[in-house]
């Protein structure tokens, strides 16, 4: 995996006067962690952007000066305008490499459910991420969960199925639903019927009435 990095500046800049960094295509940032000292910090904009494109919340980020050793961090807190969604703020956790730390990691659904393929089947995946505990150099970037497995209706598919790095401490309760085929309810299917069917009512000798004029 390809090392993420991210030039960055000490910020002289504060409060209101942030507004004219991010005029000039520059974002306020802010590094924090576990017994460091917080430091407000400054990066291009467009070159965050790519940035957290490809980190998300779960890869480790190198962020690098020209006069200090590159500091490792993950991106925790992201600040965007109501409209246009345009950056505002970031903040970053630096950690240690030889300490481990808590992380919530995104599951990723690959490969279609054999069972979907018969009527009235739904896939039903009320788990979107799992927690887990390793060094940051092991915390995987997303975990895949493959559904081709799921054949008939009530198959499922739990965390305690998932496949995990050894280096890797499960948190999440292995019993906990990450997918299964269920089925459309009877109520549902008798609403998608009757909003196929043409309008119209039956009449008392059993005819269908027209809701519009003739």
């Amino acid at each position: 995996m390809d090392k993420i990095t991210l030039t960055i500046a000490k910020r002289e800049h504060a409060g209101n006067k942030n507004r004219f960094l991010r005029r000039d295509g520059v974002t306020p940032c802010h590094i924090y962690g576990n017994n460091v000292e917080s430091e407000a910090i400054q990066a291009d904009t467009a070159a965050l952007e790519k940035v957290i494109s490809t980190a998300g919340g779960t890869r480790l980020v190198a962020l690098e000066t020209k006069s200090k050793k590159p500091r490792m961090v993950f991106i925790r807190e992201i600040q965007r305008t109501p409209v246009g969604s345009n950056l505002l703020h970031v903040d970053f956790y630096q950690v240690k490499m030889t300490e481990k730390i808590t992380a919530k990691v995104p599951l990723h659904l690959t490969g279609e459910a054999p069972a979907l393929k018969t009527k009235g089947r739904l896939l039903v995946h009320p788990l979107r991420h799992i927690d887990i505990e390793s060094l940051p150099a092991d915390i995987p970037a997303s975990i895949s969960v493959d559904i081709s497995i799921l054949s008939t209706l009530n198959d499922a598919i739990h965390v305690s199925d998932l496949k995990l790095d050894s280096a890797v401490t499960l948190l999440t309760d292995p019993d906990a639903l990450v997918a299964k085929i269920g089925e459309t309810s009877v109520k549902a299917e008798v609403e998608e019927t009757v909003a196929e069917a043409e309008t119209g009512v039956p009449s008392e000798d059993g005819s269908e009435e027209s809701g519009g004029d003739s």
